[in-house]
């Protein structure tokens, strides 16, 4: 059981990862099934290393045999003379099959490292299934038992699954369309993610400039934690040394900064036009031992709603109530851009984008060009206080306005006298 204002994602509010769980035959012991994993968040993608699926089984289950996935360990088989089972676990752990596996071990939409793109990515990549034979079961819609205390990791921590719940029965269609079958029973598990849970500091921040203000606004001192000499590092000749001699650790190696994020976001106003103005977007790796593949970048900003182009980065408006248009999706280009290299001289990605003005609303003071949200890969980013951002100088408005009164006069002139 998860709690919903854990896990509510404001800007995605019905984003989720549900598990389907189709019996699709009986067995003499038991049953085969099709488990589906589909990610319907449409920013938050689980990375590599993969997911990691476990539950705990009803009664005395057993697996006999599995396509498309492994379990990582096979457990005490011991009781079970002649044939042994594949894994008899009371609480097996799942994990994706790597690609190019034999085709006799594939299922569609496994075998991809347990990589799962977004929904808003590519919903043709937003899913990951295997197929399982279990034995020492049920046999019958009546005996049969739902596995319980789902949990996923993804590849972290973060996500809180349900029960399984009985549904209607899964319809299926044959290639050519003209058949219909159906599941002979479907359990879901819907799992729902939360920042709270997947880390204890925030893992990304943001930062800004603009052309008419020298002021720089960095991340927050300690935003995602306060530096020391154990937790991240200054010299390259010391970056060769831990890296070459600690390959297989998973703990972040941090670049020492002041704000101690893997991830900075940073937003410069570069440029202000007569009816447009643009935006320039960089993001920063600052992890010696990661790279981000497929990474998405949201930003919330009311002029979202009047993007004409973005240059080097994908685009996808997000509407998660129909009253708004004020979110965005960007992520990269595939082969170009989509992943964000470790840190060093190639550990950024960056892009501008021009936004037509909405002479109602636009303004450069109060900070009103600086998005209001940004979220790295599904996190929120931790963003400066609102009195530290850029700000014009007092005649700067004024000397704006001018200007353009001025350009448009000596245009009216020019062409009186052509």
């Amino acid at each position: 059981m998860f709690t919903h204002a854990e896990a509510y994602d404001p800007l995605d509010p019905t984003g989720n990862i549900t598990i389907k769980w189709d019996i699709i035959s009986w067995t003499p012991d038991g049953y085969t099934a099709t488990v589906t994993m589909m990610n319907y968040q449409m920013y938050r993608h689980i990375m590599s290393p993969g997911w990691t699926l476990r539950w705990v089984w009803a009664k005395k289950e057993v697996i006999w045999s599995m396509v498309g996935a492994e379990t990582t360990e096979q457990g005490d088989c011991s009781k079970f003379k002649g044939n042994i089972p594949y894994c008899c676990e009371k609480n097996p752990r799942i994990i994706d099959l790597l690609p190019g596996v034999p085709y006799n071990q594939q299922v569609a939409n496994c075998c991809k490292g347990g990589v799962v793109a977004s929904w808003g990515q590519d919903p043709s990549a937003a899913v990951s299934a295997f197929q399982l034979t279990v034995g020492s079961a049920g046999t019958s819609t009546k005996t049969v038992r739902k596995p319980m205390n789902f949990t996923l990791l993804g590849p972290g921590q973060g996500y809180t699954c349900s029960q399984a719940n009985t549904v209607p029965p899964s319809i299926f269609i044959s290639s050519d369309g003209r058949r219909q079958t159906q599941a002979l029973m479907t359990w879901n598990v819907t799992c729902a993610y939360s920042q709270f849970l997947a880390s204890s500091s925030p893992t990304c921040c943001v930062s800004m400039s603009s052309f008419y203000s020298s002021t720089i606004t960095d991340c927050q001192t300690c935003a995602c934690g306060c530096q020391n000499n154990e937790n991240c590092i200054t010299s390259d000749s010391k970056i060769e040394s831990i890296v070459g001699a600690n390959t297989t650790s998973n703990a972040p190696l941090l670049q020492c900064t002041q704000h101690m994020c893997p991830i900075r976001v940073h937003w410069h106003v570069k440029l202000n036009y007569a009816a447009y103005w643009r935006v320039k977007i960089s993001i920063t790796n600052f992890n010696y031992r990661l790279n981000y593949s497929q990474w998405t970048l949201v930003v919330q900003h009311p002029n979202l709603s009047n993007v004409t182009q973005v240059f080097s980065f994908n685009y996808k408006p997000l509407m998660p109530y129909k009253s708004t248009n004020d979110t965005g999706m960007f992520y990269g280009l595939k082969f170009y851009d989509d992943v964000l290299m470790e840190a060093g001289p190639d550990g950024n990605v960056q892009s501008e984008m021009i936004l037509e003005k909405d002479m109602n609303t636009f303004t450069f003071q109060q900070g009103w060009a600086f998005p209001r949200k940004v979220y790295f890969n599904g996190d929120e980013c931790v963003m400066p206080p609102p009195d530290s951002y850029p700000s014009l100088p007092n005649s700067a408005n004024a000397n704006l306005i001018a200007s353009s009164t001025l350009s448009a006069f000596l245009l009216l002139l020019f062409l009186a006298f052509w």
